[in-house]
C-alpha cells in the first residue's frame, strides 16, 4: 500500500457530480492512425514504467486515514483504452466537441483513474490521442510524464521488454484499520523529528518559518472579496474546450522588449483575454479585482513523479488595464513579489498540518466548497513540456494540447504547455455558462499581436 498525500487526497474529496478533477491533453498525430492491436501492444509494453496505472484507490473505514494506493486484481487494459472516429470532415470543431463531452465524464472510482484514447478521422489523415489521468495520481508535471510514457523520441525508439506483472494481494478492512493507526504514530514521530531538527539547526528552522509565516499573511488577503463576475458561478458537469497556438519565438521577443518572465507574458496574453470576455458580456473592467490561482511546480531533484508536488500563487488579473504593456508590467512586478514572499511554499506547509488530523479533512474540504467561491476566478497553469519531437509508433506528434479541470465555481480554466516551438493553449469551460469560449481564445491571440506592435522597431 501506498498513502496518499493530503493534497493527492484532497482532489478525491473535492469531486462531486459537477466536478470531475481529472486532468487532460490532446495530441494530434500524423497518420494514418495504428490499429487496436499496435496501440494496445505499445500501452502494455510501456506499462511496468508506472505502477499507478494498474492501482485503484481504496478508502480507509471511518476515515482514519487518508486513502491508499493498491493494486488491482482485476486491472483489465480494453477497458482503459477506448477508441473513437469523427464524422467527416473531421474539423477542429467537432474534435472539440468530441474532446469536451469525454472530460465532461466521471472516471469510475473502482478501477484505475484514467482512460487513453483514440479518435480516428481527422482531416488529412491525421488521428489524436485524448488523455485522462485524475489529479490525485499526479500533478500537471507528474500526469505530462505518464502521458508521455508510450511516446518515444526517435520514429522507431526501442521499447521495454515484456511485462511480467502480477498483482498483489488487496488488503482487507482490518489492515487497513491498522495501517492508518501506524500511519498516525508515524506522523507524530515526524512532527517531533521536525522539533528536535528546528533545536539542532535553530537558524534553519527560523528561516523557514519565517518564510511560511510571510507566505501565510500574503494567503491572508484571499479575505478581501474580489468583484463577482459572471466567470463564477454554478458550473454544471458538461464542460467545452477549445484551444490555441502561439509561437514561442513570438513570446521571447516580447519578453527581451519589455522583461518578465515567459510566464508573465503568458499571464497578460489571458488577461487581454478575459477583458475581452467581460466586455462581450456588457460586463465592467476598470477597477475590477480578478483573481487568478496560478499552479506552481515545488518538486525538488529526485522527487518521485506520481503525486501532486505543487503549490500556488493567487493573482489578481489587470483586467482594467487597456495598455498592453501596462498589462504585462503590472503582472511581472505582482508575480515577483508573490514569488518573494513564497506563498506557494506556505500553502504546501498549510496541507502538511493536515496529517496531524485527517479525519478532520474531509469534513472541512466539504464545508469549503459550500462557502461563496468567485474569490478565485480562473485557474491559469502552465507547464515546460517535452522540447523535441516526440512518436507514437513512427507517428510524429505535431501539436499537443493541455486540458485543466474546473473546481469549486470556477467556470473557466487555462492550460498551457510548450511543445517543439510553440506555446499550446487549452481553455476549459462550463458547458451553460461559456457558450462564448472563442471569445476568450480569440483575446489571447489578439493580446500576443498587440505587444508584439509594442515591440520597439
Amino acid at each position: 500500500m501506498q498513502r496518499m498525500s493530503a493534497l493527492d487526497a484532497s482532489f478525491l474529496l473535492l469531486e462531486d457530480a459537477s466536478t470531475t478533477l481529472h486532468m487532460g491533453s490532446l495530441a494530434i498525430f500524423e497518420g494514418p492512425a495504428p490499429s487496436h492491436e499496435e496501440f494496445h501492444a505499445l500501452v502494455r509494453r510501456t506499462l511496468p514504467l508506472s505502477q499507478r496505472h494498474r492501482q485503484k484507490v481504496r478508502s480507509v473505514p471511518l476515515d482514519l486515514a487518508r486513502p491508499v494506493w493498491v493494486d488491482d486484481p482485476h486491472f483489465n487494459l480494453d477497458y482503459h483504452l477506448r477508441r473513437t472516429a469523427l464524422p467527416a470532415p473531421g474539423g477542429d470543431d467537432q474534435l472539440r466537441l468530441l474532446a469536451g463531452r469525454i472530460m465532461s465524464q466521471h472516471l469510475d472510482r473502482t478501477k484505475p483513474l484514467w482512460e487513453m484514447w483514440v479518435v480516428e478521422g481527422l482531416a488529412e489523415g491525421a488521428w489524436a490521442q485524448i488523455n485522462k489521468v485524475h489529479h490525485s495520481m499526479a500533478d500537471g508535471l507528474a500526469a505530462i510524464e505518464m502521458t508521455t510514457l508510450i511516446l518515444g523520441r526517435e520514429p522507431d525508439s526501442p521499447r521495454p521488454p515484456p511485462d511480467t506483472w502480477e498483482p498483489r494481494p488487496e488488503p482487507s478492512s482490518q489492515r487497513l484499520i491498522a495501517d492508518a493507526v501506524g500511519s498516525q504514530l508515524a506522523s507524530s514521530t515526524q512532527s517531533l523529528r521536525w522539533v528536535a531538527g528546528g533545536l539542532t539547526h535553530p537558524r534553519q528552522a527560523t528561516s523557514r518559518i519565517a518564510g511560511t509565516a510571510k507566505g501565510m499573511v500574503s494567503l491572508a488577503g484571499l479575505g478581501r472579496p474580489a468583484t463577482a463576475t459572471s466567470l463564477t458561478g454554478w458550473t454544471g458537469a458538461h464542460r467545452r474546450w477549445d484551444w490555441s497556438r502561439a509561437p514561442l519565438d513570438e513570446v521571447q521577443t516580447v519578453r527581451r522588449a519589455f522583461g518578465g518572465t515567459v510566464n508573465d507574458v503568458v499571464l497578460s496574453l489571458v488577461t487581454r483575454g478575459f477583458r475581452d470576455l467581460l466586455l462581450s458580456r456588457g460586463e465592467r473592467v476598470d477597477g475590477v479585482r480578478l483573481r487568478a490561482q496560478v499552479p506552481v511546480s515545488i518538486r525538488r531533484p529526485g522527487d518521485s513523479g506520481a503525486g501532486n508536488r505543487v503549490g500556488s500563487i493567487l493573482a489578481e488579473l489587470p483586467v482594467g488595464a487597456a495598455d498592453p504593456v501596462e498589462r504585462l508590467h503590472a503582472i511581472s512586478t505582482q508575480v515577483s513579489h508573490l514569488k518573494d514572499v513564497a506563498q506557494a511554499a506556505a500553502g504546501d506547509d498549510l496541507m502538511g498540518l493536515s496529517a496531524l488530523a485527517p479525519a478532520l479533512v474531509a469534513p472541512a474540504l466539504r464545508i469549503a466548497t459550500k462557502l461563496p467561491q468567485h474569490s478565485i476566478a480562473t485557474v491559469i497553469t502552465t507547464m515546460q513540456g517535452p522540447p523535441v519531437p516526440l512518436y507514437a509508433l513512427g507517428r510524429r506528434m505535431l501539436h499537443f494540447y493541455p486540458y485543466v479541470p474546473l473546481g469549486g465555481h470556477r467556470r473557466i480554466g487555462v492550460a498551457v504547455i510548450s511543445y517543439l516551438g510553440e506555446l499550446h493553449f487549452g481553455f476549459s469551460g462550463a458547458h451553460d455558462s461559456t457558450a462564448d469560449l472563442d471569445v476568450l481564445r480569440r483575446g489571447v491571440d489578439d493580446g500576443l499581436t498587440e505587444l508584439l506592435k509594442a515591440v520597439p522597431s
